[in-house]
C-alpha cells in the first residue's frame, strides 16, 4: 500500500532550514546573502508561511528567534505586527503617492512636497518637462532607483531610467514580509528638489510614535556620504543610542529647529491609533514638509547598541488585539 509521509511540522521546516542554513554557513564566504535570496525565492513562491519566513529572516539577521506568544523586544514586536496588525489603510500609508493624499486629508496640504508627476513606466517619463531639480523614485519600494537631480544637464537620462525600471520590477514585499506594501501598484513618482540654502545641509527628522505619541526621534545627516544618526528625546536631548548600521556622532552640535514641538504634535495626530509609526519630516526655516510614513524601520531587524535599547525601546509599545 502506497504510504503518503506526513506533513512536516512547521517547527520542523524551521529546524530544517536553520540546519541547511548552518551546514551553508561553514562552507561559503558570504552565505547570508546566498540564504537571504533562497529565502525570498521561497517566500515569493508560497512555500513558507508568513510566520515561518519572517522567523528565519528573523534568526538570520539578528542571529537569535522570535517569542511570538510573548514579544518583549521592539524588534520582535515589529514582527509580531507584520503578522497581527493589519488594516486595509495601511496600504495607503506605506505607498509614496497616496500616502502624500492620505496625510494632507489630516494635516493640511502646505506640508506635503509638490508632486511634479506620476507615471506607471520608466519609459514614459518625459525628464525635459521637469525642472533642472527634482527628485524622482518609486512609490512601493525603499530607494531602489530613485535619482536626486541637483543639475539635469549632468543628468545621464538612460541610466537613470534603468535604474527606475529596476525599481519598478523590485517586490519590495517578498524582501522582508512587509505587509502594506504587498498591494501597492508600483509607479513613479517625481517630486520638487527641497533644500536649505543657508545651511546646505536637509536634515531628515524621524519621529518613533508608540500608540500615538513620540518617545523620541532620530535625525539622519551626511547620507549621501557617510551615513550618519543621533537620536534625541522629545525635548532634543541627545540619546546613548546606536543604531549600528549608521553610526552616531555624539560630539556634532545640532541645533533643534523652532519647529520642533510642532512637527511632534503632527506626527502624534498622524500616527493616531496605531501601535507603531515613523513619520518623517523636513524643515526649512519655518516651513515643514512630510517626508514618509514606515512601520517597520530596517525592516524590524535594527540591531542596537547597547543592546538593552531593543528592550526599552519594546517597553514603549503596546501590542493591539490580534486582527488575523
Amino acid at each position: 500500500m502506497y504510504h503518503q509521509d506526513p506533513i512536516p511540522s512547521e517547527k520542523a521546516r524551521f529546524e530544517y532550514l536553520h540546519s541547511f542554513y548552518s551546514k551553508i554557513n561553514r562552507g561559503i564566504s558570504r552565505p547570508s546573502l546566498l540564504v537571504h535570496k533562497l529565502l525570498n525565492f521561497l517566500y515569493g513562491c508560497n512555500l513558507l508561511s508568513d510566520k515561518l519566513f519572517l522567523s528565519l529572516k528573523f534568526r538570520l539577521k539578528m542571529g537569535g528567534g522570535i517569542n511570538w506568544k510573548s514579544p518583549h523586544t521592539f524588534n520582535e514586536k515589529l514582527q509580531w505586527l507584520k503578522l497581527y496588525n493589519r488594516r486595509p489603510e495601511y496600504t495607503i500609508m506605506a505607498d509614496k503617492i497616496e500616502a502624500k493624499k492620505w496625510v494632507a486629508e489630516r494635516i493640511g496640504e502646505k506640508y506635503i512636497i509638490p508632486t511634479l508627476g506620476v507615471w506607471t513606466k520608466a519609459e514614459e517619463v518625459d525628464f525635459d518637462t521637469l525642472p533642472d531639480k527634482f527628485v524622482i523614485k518609486c512609490n512601493h519600494n525603499s530607494g531602489t532607483g530613485m535619482y536626486i537631480c541637483k543639475d539635469k544637464q549632468q543628468m545621464d537620462v538612460q541610466k537613470v531610467r534603468n535604474g527606475l525600471r529596476t525599481g519598478l520590477q523590485e517586490d519590495y514585499f517578498h524582501h522582508n514580509g512587509e505587509w502594506p506594501y504587498k498591494n501597492i501598484k508600483p509607479r513613479i513618482i517625481a517630486e520638487q528638489y527641497i533644500e536649505d540654502k543657508k545651511s546646505h545641509e536637509l536634515y531628515d527628522y524621524k519621529f518613533f510614535c508608540f500608540n500615538g505619541k513620540v518617545k523620541l526621534f532620530k535625525i539622519d545627516f551626511d547620507r549621501f556620504t557617510e551615513h550618519h544618526a543621533n537620536y534625541y528625546t522629545p525635548t532634543g536631548e541627545i540619546l546613548p543610542l546606536v543604531e549600528t548600521a549608521y553610526p552616531p556622532q555624539f560630539d556634532r552640535i545640532i541645533s533643534m529647529p523652532s519647529t520642533l514641538p510642532q512637527m511632534i504634535s503632527l506626527a502624534e495626530t498622524l500616527s493616531c491609533g496605531i501601535p507603531f509609526l515613523r513619520v518623517d519630516f523636513y524643515t526649512i526655516g519655518m516651513d515643514i514638509f512630510f517626508g514618509e510614513l514606515t512601520f517597520f524601520p530596517t525592516s524590524g531587524m535594527t540591531p542596537f547598541e547597547p543592546k538593552d535599547w531593543d528592550k526599552k525601546l519594546g517597553d514603549m509599545l503596546i501590542l493591539p488585539t490580534k486582527n488575523k
